[in-house]
């Protein structure tokens, strides 16, 4: 892939200058107001139109140099899509731009994914492409609930085919995967409450002990995946978070879980679910307490259209040759809420390489985490190519006229 310029100046200098700016103020869904400010400054040094959506998202929309009088009339319309937010972990990279935020860390990523939308807004630029490009720069998706609020706000408003990409430390820089069909699982966030009976720690006979019942379903829970899965079917069961009791010397009344269950199969979904009723009912009975689940707002799949894909694959062949796209090797069980703009138009989510050499980085949502900063350019360049392209593949088909 050759070096990126605009107007003569390398790319790549100004996009590891932006990461390190965000990565050095992470911030949490929706609080984003320092991270959008920043984009709203490049986007105004562009003279690219935008507008606030979501809170602290932007929608900003690039028209090509053939679109008529009235701005995106008749013309082909897609969207590029950026998430901002960060997560709230302590960082331990080290790193000389490390989170200067106690507790709070871009550990996913996202300071890149916004690097690379602003990286491709300079790169489309000259606007040499017939159509309008809308570059979406997404709040809290690790909330799992920017992206629909976005598309309540008219994010997509005219937009016939969307694109996004992730850095993966998992393959190598310079590498893209590229599929159709399953990306990423379904998430379905759940809480799980006991209600037993208090008493004093020398008193045990006169509890109902929350503790016992809530460490009963964590093991029991794990049995799920194992026992009531078919074993080809991808799916896992985590608890994440178990709180109960107050004080050290008394038998905790109340215990709450929260976890998530993720699959990649819809079979599985079903009978994770129903798997997990059966337990709490058994336990409910064998405890004599109370016990209440509650499925929360969860995410729907990352299925990527086949068309979609086609451009996707096209671009990255484009600029990295045959041997730098590869085939992810098997869904993952990470969610995305990209799957909710999947939901209203096709799309599809690639994934770039970035794997560091010499001592691994830790892992995506761990203190550690960190990606080699080659990305940056290689996913501005691969943001842009696929807007001029699947512009190009919207121009020409039929299905539009």
């Amino acid at each position: 892939m050759k070096l990126q310029t605009v107007q003569g100046t390398p790319l790549s200098p100004y996009l590891v200058e932006i990461r390190r700016r965000l990565h050095r103020h992470p911030e949490l869904a929706f609080r984003e107001e320092k991270t959008a400010a920043l984009v709203r400054r490049e986007l105004d040094r562009l003279q690219i139109p935008h507008r606030p959506l979501a809170g602290t998202g932007i929608r900003a929309e690039l028209h090509g140099r053939q679109a008529p009088a009235e701005p995106g009339a008749g013309r082909p319309c897609l969207a590029l899509r950026a998430d901002m937010d960060g997560l709230p972990i302590q960082e331990q990279t080290g790193l000389s731009f490390a989170s200067e935020h106690p507790g709070l860390m871009h550990a996913c990523g996202h300071d890149g994914h916004t690097a690379m939308l602003l990286g491709a807004a300079h790169l489309l630029w000259a606007r040499d492409f017939s159509g309008k490009v809308v570059l979406l720069f997404q709040p809290a998706e690790e909330a799992g609930n920017g992206a629909g609020r976005m598309v309540e706000e008219g994010g997509l408003d005219q937009v016939e085919l969307i694109f996004a990409g992730h850095i993966d430390t998992h393959i190598p820089t310079r590498t893209f995967t590229v599929d159709s069909g399953l990306i990423c699982s379904s998430a379905d966030p759940f809480a799980i409450r006991i209600r037993g009976r208090g008493a004093h720690a020398s008193r045990p006979h006169e509890a109902i002990d929350a503790v016992v019942l809530a460490s009963t379903l964590v093991v029991q829970i794990q049995t799920l995946v194992s026992r009531a899965i078919n074993p080809s079917h991808a799916a896992v069961v985590t608890v994440g978070r178990l709180r109960a009791g107050t004080v050290l010397n008394a038998i905790a009344e109340e215990a709450l879980l929260e976890g998530t269950i993720r699959s990649a199969h819809p079979q599985a979904r079903t009978a994770l679910r129903q798997g997990l009723e059966r337990l709490i009912q058994g336990v409910e009975a064998m405890g004599c307490a109370g016990i209440e689940l509650e499925y929360l707002p969860g995410l729907p799949a990352v299925i990527n259209d086949e068309r979609a894909a086609a451009i996707a694959r096209s671009a990255a062949l484009r600029l990295v040759g045959r041997e730098g796209v590869r085939r992810q090797e098997a869904p993952s069980l990470g969610s995305e809420d990209f799957a909710l703009y999947q939901q209203e138009v096709p799309g599809c989510l690639v994934r770039f390489g970035a794997r560091l050499s010499g001592d691994p980085a830790g892992p995506a949502h761990s203190g550690r985490y960190d990606f080699d900063e080659q990305v940056l350019e290689q996913g501005a360049a691969w943001l842009a190519q696929v807007a001029r392209q699947g512009l190009l593949h919207l121009e020409g088909s039929t299905e539009r006229r």
